[in-house]
């Protein structure tokens, strides 16, 4: 079997709620949903999510390759890109493809990914998500409470802003899920909005008053003394990776003992976090995948030892894709489909009238100017924001 050529297409993802962190957030909640078709010359075409923008330079390391060499595959389209690098969009391509490599790899073996890759159990431990900064007490209440009715235990909130706002909100969440613990898991993600002694300051703020099981992304992605002085400080593990690509920008943060929970993103590919999972475990320490539409680190998630929890945004599926899984009992229950279970109508996305605004100005892609140089909280539309 060879690969002979791609398809992308691009759908949206109506999540019915405004969505965002502290660098902004979508209102109307619909966001576009980057999708690629790999085509073999055996009839199977691989389905991967996640940016295509680079595929045009990127395929021609896959051209008439046979798709079941999957790592090497991996490994030849990051060579291919050796002199400009693969951040980015970039990377996120080479993630697309290579998702679309193992669902091709598992369909080949008339099996789920997750049993392809070794796993013993179909069930994924997760936690909820809901990109929730825009959304007023009430709504966050309701949100949870949608979350807390199918098992979940634990939630992550986005925060930063304004520390008395955050316990408040991560407060009212504990109170909803203690309908299933009496001890649930917080975390709080900041999306880099502080600066290393404000992060010292601003949490022990936080933890003054609650018990965070993490804080993620208090400062800059690579900023190896930041996360690490957040880390002494700190009571809560510090989580972070997933903005991080390729396994050299993770060994500085690993090697200074900065990181407690290692991160990666859905939309980099299963071989990038098999990889990563890998390292993390030759330090002891756990990983967890951040949350992606359709959930396809989960079958990749089910078969590494160490993996802690997985992130959960939502039930819906993006307009045109259906998965065979179940959000239920806390988690994600894995399917029996070939591949990862996921498949796409192209003629209700060709349907599509409109399209998505993760990029917009004000939404949370884009860093605002003064995010880590606040000295005061900042007024908005969705709270405050304390600075130092």
């Amino acid at each position: 079997m060879r690969i002979t050529g791609y398809r992308t297409l691009s759908t949206l993802n109506h999540w019915g709620r405004p969505v965002g962190d502290a660098n902004g957030f979508i209102a109307d909640g619909v966001t576009e949903v980057p999708v690629v078709l790999l085509e073999t010359d055996g009839g199977l075409t691989g389905v991967g999510l996640g940016a295509h923008g680079d595929a045009q330079r990127i395929f021609p390391a896959l051209e008439g390759q046979d798709p079941r060499a999957v790592t090497a595959l991996y490994d030849r389209m990051l060579a291919h890109t050796f002199k400009s690098g693969h951040a980015g969009t970039t990377f996120g391509t080479i993630g697309a493809f290579d998702m679309a490599l193992w669902d091709l790899k598992a369909k080949l073996a008339g099996e789920p990914l997750w049993r392809t890759l070794g796993a013993a159990d179909r069930f994924v431990p997760g936690y909820a998500s809901g990109l929730d900064i825009a959304l007023d007490d009430q709504e966050l209440a309701e949100h949870y409470t949608a979350w807390a009715e199918r098992g979940f235990t634990g939630a992550k909130l986005k925060g930063g802003l304004d520390t008395e706002r955050d316990v408040a909100r991560l407060t009212a969440v504990a109170e909803v899920l203690r309908a299933n613990t009496s001890a649930p898991a917080l975390m709080l993600d900041v999306n880099e909005a502080w600066g290393p002694h404000q992060a010292v300051r601003l949490l022990a703020r936080i933890e003054d008053s609650i018990e965070l099981a993490w804080i993620e992304e208090p400062v800059r992605r690579w900023d190896v003394p930041g996360n690490r002085a957040v880390a002494r400080a700190a009571r809560a593990a510090v989580a972070s990776g997933e903005n991080l690509t390729g396994l050299e920008q993770f060994r500085p943060l690993l090697a200074a003992d900065a990181l407690q929970v290692v991160q990666t993103a859905g939309v980099w590919g299963i071989t990038h976090f098999l990889r990563v999972a890998t390292l993390a475990h030759g330090h002891d320490l756990p990983v967890s995948p951040v949350g992606y539409h359709a959930n396809p680190l989960a079958h990749a998630a089910a078969a590494v030892p160490n993996h802690l929890v997985t992130e959960v945004q939502g039930t819906e599926t993006p307009v045109g894709v259906t998965v065979d899984q179940v959000i239920a009992d806390g988690g994600i229950v894995l399917g029996d489909s070939p591949g990862l279970g996921i498949t796409i109508d192209e003629s209700a996305i060709g349907e599509l009238d409109r399209t998505g605004a993760w990029s917009h100005p004000d939404g949370p892609h884009v860093r605002p100017a003064t995010a880590g140089l606040r000295l005061v909280p900042a007024q908005g539309p969705v709270g405050t924001e304390d600075g130092s």
